[in-house]
């Protein structure tokens, strides 16, 4: 799917819970895992994973549903795509390779698992990097009070099968439709073919689409409810937590608001969160790798 992209790096298929979770990894340092977005896979890491190997040990890996991982079939309580359970992922593809405690970096879906992670498995995260999200509690509130357009997160959280029908008919133009509408050129200019060829093998399956939509579902059911059982109990994210936004999808792009995005972290799990603002669509590890790898450095690096 993509080695090219990821010279050096060795390929592992863990065992989990619902099946197998592919990872690749590379370097020598503390370790990392890198989680990627929707709908992307691994991949989206290839223009920082290299540099980051040079001082960490990196571990990219699929998201359950996502790239070469198992797509297990939805259930009704949707927790089968839950971020705590693809969190448990994480932990096992840690475990298998040696790893403990690690650092997390996740973007757009893998940053809600990072940040549940987290908030589930204190111990085991020793730094946090979140790229591009605010918390899944706060925007699904967003969205109901009728402040930011429900969109794609509506749609792909209505009950099956209903979203996976329409998807179905045209899987490409609507996946790469989303990557192109995010991006801040509108188009798919700013990924690397290679990296491209990857997302298409991935969304372009019926079990894929139906992982994708239960990942919706369960973020508007689950993980609502772990979000906010956890604000009742006032627990918080205890390690070292970044924030990196983009300017043109945070800030003033189809979730941006009023309230500042470190506020909003502050408000809720992360009160001692720092971060920056790159100038870049909601891609910002392929958009402006530059100044992302910059930000993760200095952070990781204490």
């Amino acid at each position: 799917m993509s080695d090219d992209l990821f010279p050096g790096f060795e390929s592992h298929w863990i065992d989990a819970e619902e099946g197998r979770i592919f990872a690749r990894s590379k370097g020598d340092g503390p370790p990392l895992v890198l989680l990627h977005g929707f709908p992307q896979t691994h991949a989206m890491w290839h223009r920082l994973a290299p540099e980051l190997a040079q001082t960490h040990r990196v571990v990219c890996m699929d998201l359950r549903g996502y790239g070469w991982s198992t797509a297990p079939k939805g259930d009704p309580a949707h927790e089968t795509y839950s971020k705590r359970a693809m969190g448990r992922d994480v932990v096992a593809v840690m475990e298998e390779l040696g790893h403990v405690h690690f650092a997390v970096a996740g973007h757009d879906r893998g940053a809600r698992v990072g940040y549940r992670l987290a908030l589930d498995h204190p111990g085991r995260v020793e730094r946090l990097a979140l790229l591009d999200i605010l918390p899944t509690f706060h925007v699904w509130a967003q969205m109901k009070a009728g402040k930011v357009p429900a969109a794609h997160w509506g749609f792909l959280s209505e009950p099956y099968p209903k979203p996976e029908q329409e998807i179905g008919k045209d899987p490409l133009a609507y996946f790469e439709g989303l990557l192109a509408k995010w991006s801040a050129p509108g188009d798919l200019s700013f990924l690397d073919r290679r990296a491209l060829r990857s997302y298409r093998d991935s969304c372009n399956e019926p079990t894929r689409i139906h992982a994708f939509c239960e990942d919706y579902r369960a973020g508007a059911t689950r993980d609502i409810e772990a979000d906010e059982a956890d604000l009742a109990a006032g627990k918080t994210i205890g390690c070292p937590t970044y924030l990196i936004w983009s300017d043109f999808y945070l800030v003033s792009g189809p979730v941006g608001q009023a309230e500042h995005p470190l506020d909003v972290w502050r408000n809720s799990f992360a009160p001692k969160i720092h971060g920056t603002g790159v100038t870049s669509g909601h891609f910002v590890a392929e958009e402006n790798p530059g100044a992302t790898l910059e930000a993760l450095q200095a952070f990781l690096q204490g």
